[in-house]
């Protein structure tokens, strides 16, 4: 074959270069026979003559391998030839004299199938090209040398159990490394060499034989494929597994692990409480496994139910309703186990019913007292003390039946209007409002008593709602604070104040209020709207300021229940001054309404009673001052008698602070000295010569004034003596400085620059301010 080859390649190079040699001769004939022209010599055209060069890889043949020869036109005997490219010289050479190509490697197509390279023809003596470089290219043909190769070695795979035959699985593939355009060299043939539930085609396509294919008995098939060469190479071929998972499908029914289960609770379980669990057998996997639990129609469905654990498949009993021993001992069910979710058409056979017995035993317990009722609702009209609003009822469940004893938990101060007794009949000790509290709700307990009348510990409450129904004992009143101002010159008719009223009563919806005023002496019209508003007018117009500027207007408001009440409400209406637009320039501040609250009453009157005490003091102080002005005593006299301050006094009997004596023997004739104390003190006063004693009924107040000024007037220059004398201290305290002494004892409120008589022209709300600090016009007179 590859003789032939090369046969056909070496004839293709010899038919070119005819072909190249006859289109030459007739180029030159041509000429030639030209009449027109004469014979000349001009410059032929010279080219490389070969074909496409050709080689079959992997040659047994002994190196270096003929691939072909390059040629060209020029015919000089100091032609050489060159090949020039990244293969020259390594794989591919030339004979410079023959143009000869060789091959000196083994060709492999699978790793280069085609050598690009340039043939150079040039002088053997300059090396300088003769012709211009030309590029050739060197096909390497395929042989079928290679087999087909898995794209991978293990290959994982799945199908839902239970599938039809022919239910597709997973594609392998294989890949020949041949020329694939060259015959069947690149055909893969596929072929299963273990796994007899499984075939393949020639596309690679693995399927299912079988409809049995059932996971709980076989999980994982392990299957072995071959890819042959299509032309049947012997020896070559390649293999691959499959590794293919039965994905779970839901086709299995649970089944009880036991025929029997008993439990035992106490009576006392909580409603939802877990009294057992029930276990199945299930050999789907956990996401199949659906199993629904139920009793039997007709046997305590209405007690008990069963809830599935989603996680482990259980059933759990659990009670509906509370058990009770002294009713039933015990439960006798059954119950069954079903999957309303398993497709039929997995089964073969109809699934048979799956049940089992159930058995609960009840054990008693010590209970606490039963309601009769889960709550209490009683009704109690507002005003009323009744003996019993209404009973409340407990018993023991128990077989002991204990007595029971009541009470009420005072959880709020609402509680201690409402008492109970062993019968347990409510009855209310005061009466009550329900405009105050509509509704008391109360915690009543109960609790099991022995024997003795002693409390066992078992104890139940209960909720009793006690609803206070309404009395019509609520008059109409204002719905808001009103504040209505008229002009002094308003016209009649004119619109004061528009009012309506609530009823804290329960209003009907067809509620209607009367409106009308409770005096006709006045300049006021009332009309009724007949929509529980009602509008104050002016009647006859012009209000005298001068005489009143505030009027004070009754006005009654009736309901109309059953019976009648009548509220008087007072509008306090001021007279204000107005401009020519009708404009409030000036008002007054209206007077308080009637209706005043019990505790706003107590606190005004606190009020004023703490403002004529402060004015009493003030008026007492400022007399206290005017005598001492009388008596021509300045303030530093008064307080001459501070001597120290560091001693608390001892009453009437403390002379210490505050010696008579001296000023008494000033009137006797006598000298006394100080008085010696607990401690060395030096004398506070020096001897002075006494003017002699009077008759009975003689006054020297002139000499007794004279004393007490030189007595001063030696303390203040006294600069040895400890300044026992509190003003004194004060007296020289800023002396040097421009803000001067800053003592309040030598202030005189009265002495105040300020002129405090501007306030009289402030109106009636400074008046007492006026009173307390204005000037008195007896003091400017000498009164």
């Amino acid at each position: 074959m590859q003789t032939l080859m090369i046969l056909v390649a070496t004839l293709g190079t010899c038919l070119s270069l005819m072909a190249a040699a006859a289109a030459a001769a007739g180029a030159n004939t041509a000429q030639l026979d030209s009449p027109s022209r004469l014979p000349a010599h001009q410059r032929q055209k010279r080219d490389w003559i070969w074909n496409q060069m050709h080689i079959d890889e992997e040659k047994n043949t002994s190196l270096p391998h003929y691939v072909g020869k390059i040629k060209s036109s020029v015919n000089r005997k100091n032609a050489k030839y060159l090949l020039q490219g990244e293969s020259a010289g390594k794989v591919f050479r030339v004979n410079a004299d023959t143009g000869d190509v060789y091959a000196f490697e083994r060709l492999d197509r699978e790793k280069i199938s085609e050598y690009h390279l340039i043939a150079v023809i040039v002088d053997k003596d300059t090396n300088k090209n003769l012709e211009s470089p030309s590029s050739f290219t060197i096909k390497v043909h395929d042989v079928n040398d290679n087999w087909p190769v898995f794209t991978r070695r293990l290959f994982n795979a799945s199908v839902p159990e239970m599938s039809t035959a022919g239910t597709s699985v997973t594609r392998v593939t294989a890949v020949d490394a041949d020329d694939p355009t060259v015959a069947d060299h690149a055909s893969v043939m596929y072929h299963i060499l273990k796994g007899d539930d499984f075939a393949i085609d020639n596309s690679g396509l693995i399927f299912t034989t079988t409809n049995n294919l059932d996971r709980e008995k076989q999980a994982t098939y392990e299957v072995v494929v071959e890819a042959r060469d299509a032309e049947g190479l012997r020896g070559a071929s390649g293999t691959a597994t499959v590794l293919i998972t039965l994905q779970d499908v839901n086709d299995n029914f649970p089944i009880f692990t036991q025929t029997k289960y008993t439990f035992t609770v106490p009576e006392d379980i909580r409603v939802g409480s877990p009294v057992g669990s029930l276990f199945v057998e299930d050999p789907d996997e956990p996401q199949n496994r659906m199993t629904k639990y139920s009793i039997v129609q007709g046997e305590y469905r209405d007690t008990f139910t069963i809830e599935t654990d989603p996680t482990r498949n259980e059933g759990i009993i659990k009670p509906m309703k509370p058990l009770d021993y002294e009713n039933i001992q015990q439960y006798s069910f059954t119950i069954e186990a079903t999957d309303p979710t398993i497709n039929l058409r997995y089964l073969n056979s109809p699934p048979p019913k799956n049940t089992a017995r159930v058995i609960i035993n009840i054990k008693d317990v010590d209970e606490p007292p039963n309601f009769q009722q889960p709550f209490y609702h009683f009704q109690l009209r507002e005003n009323l003390k009744k003996p019993l609003i209404g009973s409340v009822l407990a018993t023991d469940p128990d077989v002991a039946q204990h007595s029971i004893g009541y009470s009420i938990r005072r959880t709020s101060d609402k509680g201690q209007f409402f008492q109970i007794n062993k019968q347990g009949n409510i009855h209310n000790e005061k009466e009550l409002d329900r405009e105050t509290y509509p509704w008391y709700n109360l915690t009543v307990e109960a609790k099991e008593l022995d024997s003795k009348g002693v409390s066992t510990g078992k104890e139940s409450i209960v909720q009793v709602h006690i609803e206070v129904l309404d009395e019509n004992d609520n008059a109409p009143e204002f719905a808001q604070p009103y504040e209505p101002k008229v002009c002094e010159n308003a016209v009649p008719g004119k619109l004061v104040v528009r009012v309506s009223a609530i009823d804290k009563d329960i209003t009907p919806r067809d509620v209607k209020l009367r409106f009308s005023l409770g005096t006709e002496d006045s300049n006021f019209t009332l009309t009724n709207n007949h929509d529980n508003t009602a509008n104050i007018t002016v009647k006859y117009g012009q209000f005298d300021r001068e005489r009143a500027k505030v009027h004070l207007l009754p006005v009654l408001i009736s309901d109309n229940g059953r019976p009648s009440l009548t509220g008087t409400n007072t509008l306090a209406v001021t007279v204000c001054k107005c401009d020519e637009h009708g404009e409030f320039t000036f008002c007054e501040e209206a007077a308080t309404q009637v209706g005043v609250s019990i505790q706003a009453l107590v606190a005004i009157f606190l009020c004023i009673l703490t403002i004529t005490v402060i004015t009493l003091l003030i008026v007492l102080r400022r007399r206290l001052r005017k005598q001492a002005r009388a008596h021509g005593k300045s303030v530093p006299e008064i307080h001459e008698q501070l001597v120290t301050y560091d001693e608390e006094g001892g009453g009437e009997m403390d002379t210490t602070s505050y010696d008579v004596s001296v000023l008494n023997s000033a009137r006797r004739g006598e000298a006394k000295s100080p008085r010696p104390g607990p401690e060395a003190r030096p004398a506070l006063y020096a001897q002075v010569q006494k003017p002699p004693r009077l008759g009975p009924g003689a006054h020297r107040p002139g000499e007794m004034a004279a004393m007490i000024e030189v007595k001063k007037d030696e303390a203040d220059h006294d600069g040895g003596g400890p300044p026992y004398d509190t003003l004194h201290i004060y007296g020289y305290e800023g002396a040097e400085s421009i803000a001067e002494s800053l003592s309040s004892l030598g202030t005189d409120s009265s002495d105040s620059d300020v002129d405090y008589d501007f306030l009289n022209d402030w109106g009636p709300r400074f008046k007492m301010l006026a009173q307390l600090y204005g000037s008195d016009p007896r003091e400017e007179l000498g009164y």
